[in-house]
């Protein structure tokens, strides 16, 4: 009868108390079943549940559910104590604390000198690798006290290792870095036996830092670095389980740095023309940089090829472009200062570039949809051509050899149909163009007319077919960076842009050399010249522009005119004179000449160019108009 003369707000209220009871029965029997052994049965946990959860009460007239008598909210109370309960967190703790009381009676026994400390680091390691041993078969149990084992386990025997050997010196070098390695490969076994990230994190970090932390801040940097090779190829195998990408850019940080500190050291020692000390080994730098870089390409290949097709990782398109420059700079800094044959290294380096060059091509031949990967090792190849060349031949003659190595660049993107291949063909080109125009800033005109005039006019041809090559043939219609961001390859004109850098170094290097017997008036023409030179090229581009209706190089036009207006604005403040005069009536000449055609764009129908006859007229006219 009461449940007959119940209100509609009382039935709602006593239905919402009994569906928060039944979320609290469901919650509690998860949490007891994710912390159930393997041989414990369904039922029995869910007949223990009956026993506990307490009968549900329904909620008192104006009281409202889910509140505690206090009126506090207890679902946080309950989330976190499900969350506790699900990830074992009290047990784990308890087991670690009982672990670390054992290898600290081990310590204190062996500090206060009851036993030796050769019998002590046995015990130490001893019980580090039962404790791995131990992981290893809670591992098999599927406990949740597994990964408890093995990270002490791990971590007690690279700190004992470290510890012996710096403090007692009961362990001999070798053996400690033989040691540290087996225990990363244990681990590192552990986590492909079982798919799981932890020990192979836990054991690869501590062999790499235990490894550096050995003999600091004066390792043998030989023996250091086959450690930390061992460790990044233990990295590679991590990336392969999910969570473990921070552990490669973990280690590769860390063999960088202590390759920084080997060199810098045999840098400083070549300077003071001083004995090195034997645990530099000269003689080793070489060799061990060449076979940490031979491991690095192999190990961005394997990433790459592993890939498959899906998305590549920041760490595998990175990796082959930090090796190689990396290197490049760190060979050139010991070689320098050890008066040794900085030729000799450069046409290494350049035969590397070509090996990255080669690797491309091989990893474009699998015929995968977007090529992945094939990108990464030409940058890398560009950026290791880009510093091996100018060194090589000198920044002037290198920048045409570089020009040209852009068109093959652009080439192959269009071959191989990857858009980010062309977008690297034209940061090449901006390079070499930027290189040679800065090594003229900084040391002026060369001695001699043909080291000037030559590379300038071979640079300035190498980029405007750069730029005719680019307008004939369209971006890979299935590039992401043309196909979204880019669609009418607007960052083609860059590469005009290089030409016409080029171009003006070569009329500046010949302007140069005609004024130079004008005595000394000669600097003050010669910097009105090169103004003037700026507004005749602004001139010729707008009218050609206007004949040909081609709004990108009318654009350019406008870019060179603003250039000239800086240039003659600075003329009026170092300048006086009839060069002056010819200075700022060339760009009113420029400015005026481009009012004109500007207002007569749209009134006068387009011209076809000579670039109608030319292959892909309807690409080329969509790209330039």
């Amino acid at each position: 009868m009461r449940d007959q003369t119940l209100t509609i707000e009382e039935k709602v209220d006593r239905l919402n108390g009994q569906i928060e009871g039944l979320n609290r029965r469901v919650a509690d029997l998860e949490g007891r079943l994710a912390t159930a052994t393997p041989g414990q049965s369904v039922a029995a946990s869910a007949a223990r549940q009956e026993t506990i959860v307490p009968p549900v009460v329904p909620p008192r007239p104006g009281k409202p559910p889910g509140k505690s008598p206090a009126g506090e909210p207890d679902s946080l109370s309950d989330e976190v104590i499900h969350w506790a309960s699900r990830a074992s967190l009290f047990p784990r703790l308890a087991t670690l604390c009982f672990l670390m009381v054992i290898a600290l009676i081990l310590r204190t026994i062996t500090d206060n000198g009851i036993v030796n400390p050769l019998l002590g680091m046995g015990l130490g390691m001893g019980y580090a690798a039962a404790l791995m041993v131990a992981g290893w078969y809670q591992y098999r149990r599927a406990s949740s006290l597994a990964p408890v084992f093995v990270a002490c386990g791990a971590i007690l025997m690279s700190s004992i290792v470290v510890e012996t050997h710096d403090r007692f010196g009961s362990l001999p070098i070798v053996p400690a870095y033989w040691t540290l390695m087996a225990t990363g490969a244990g681990m590192a076994f552990v986590s492909r036996r079982f798919s799981v990230f932890l020990p192979v994190s836990v054991g690869t970090l501590g062999m790499c830092l235990a490894g550096a932390a050995i003999d600091y801040p004066d390792p043998f940097f030989p023996y250091l670095f086959m450690i930390l090779l061992t460790a990044n190829l233990l990295g590679y195998y991590a990336g392969t389980l999910k969570r473990c990408g921070w552990l490669r850019w973990t280690v590769l940080l860390v063999t960088l740095a202590m390759f920084l500190l080997w060199g810098m050291r045999l840098a400083a020692v070549a300077a003071r023309r001083i004995t090195a000390a034997p645990t530099l080994a000269t003689g080793w730098f070489l060799p061990v940089l060449a076979t940490v870089s031979a491991g690095f390409l192999a190990i961005a290949l394997l990433g790459i090829v592993r890939s498959r097709g899906e998305q590549l990782s920041v760490f595998d398109f990175c990796l082959p472009t930090i090796n190689a420059v990396g290197s490049y700079l760190a060979a050139r800094v010991v070689v320098s200062e050890a008066d040794g044959s900085a030729l000799a290294l450069n046409l290494v380096a350049i035969l590397f570039a070509l090996v990255h060059f080669g690797a491309a091509s091989w990893l474009a031949m699998r015929k995968i949809d977007g090529i992945p990967g094939t990108n990464s090792f030409v940058v890398a190849g560009a950026a290791l051509l880009g510093l091996a060349l100018p060194a090589a031949l000198g920044s002037v003659p290198a920048a045409p050899v570089l020009g040209a190595a852009a068109i093959g660049v652009a080439v192959l993107s269009d071959r191989w149909g990857s858009g980010a291949i062309r977008a690297t063909s034209y940061l090449l080109q901006v390079y070499a163009v930027a290189g040679m125009a800065l090594y003229f800033l900084a040391n002026g005109i060369p001695a001699s007319p043909l080291v000037g005039t030559v590379p300038c006019g071979a640079l300035a041809a190498a980029a405007l077919v750069h730029y005719r090559w680019c307008r004939r043939h369209v971006p890979p219609a299935r590039s992401p960076l043309f196909g979204t961001y880019d669609k009418q390859d607007l960052s083609g004109a860059v590469t005009l842009l290089a030409a016409l850098t080029g171009a003006f170094f070569l009329l500046r290097v010949i302007a140069w050399w005609i004024i130079l017997p004008a005595g000394p008036g000669g600097p003050e023409v010669f910097r009105c010249t090169q103004s003037i030179i700026i507004n005749l090229a602004a001139l010729g581009l707008g009218l050609y522009a206007f004949h040909t209706r081609n709004r990108e190089i009318r654009n350019v036009a406008i870019l060179v005119i603003a250039a000239g207006a800086v240039a003659s604005a600075s003329d009026l403040l170092g300048a006086k004179g009839v060069p002056l005069v010819l200075s700022i009536f060339s760009f009113g000449l420029a400015a005026a000449t481009q009012s004109i055609t500007l207002s007569r764009w749209h009134r006068v129908p387009p011209i076809p160019g000579p670039e109608s006859r030319e292959p892909d007229k309807e690409t080329a006219s969509a790209l330039g108009e």
